[in-house]
């Protein structure tokens, strides 16, 4: 007798196709569970992406000689070394005589369709000063 044959054989006869009937309510489930997950770390990860963009291009302008078009270059060639972990990528950044604030926001991947997560990251920087 095969395995098949066997285990239907165990189950009471008013049980029989009650197996298949647990799967239709359980898999949709699994998956559910399995890409909530995973887009989860997508989102997480795009948001990581950008606080570390948003980092950098603050830097980049916060040295003694820095302006906000450096800190558009170090921030989108920081994001271009990543690959397409943020699309359509929005830098904004602003320097007052003491800081450097930058924003950096875009849409995260998605494996849900027709929703894309927007991730939004802000660093603060103190410009540098020399003084005596």
């Amino acid at each position: 007798m095969s395995p098949t044959a066997l285990a239907r054989d165990r189950l009471p006869h008013g049980e029989r196709g009650s197996i298949s009937v647990q799967m239709v309510v359980i898999m949709p489930l699994m998956f559910l569970i399995a890409f909530t997950g995973l887009q989860a770390g997508l989102y997480f990860y795009g948001r990581s992406a950008a606080l570390s963009a948003a980092t950098t291009g603050a830097r980049a302008a916060a040295v003694e000689d820095g302006t906000t078009t450096d800190c558009q270059q170090a921030a989108a060639s920081f994001l271009a070394g990543l690959g397409d972990v943020l699309t359509n990528p929005k830098v904004d950044c602003g320097r007052t005589a003491t800081t450097v604030t930058v924003r950096v926001s875009g849409d995260t991947l998605s494996v849900i369709p027709g929703w894309t997560p927007v991730a939004t990251q802000e660093s603060v920087q103190q410009v540098e000063r020399l003084t005596r």
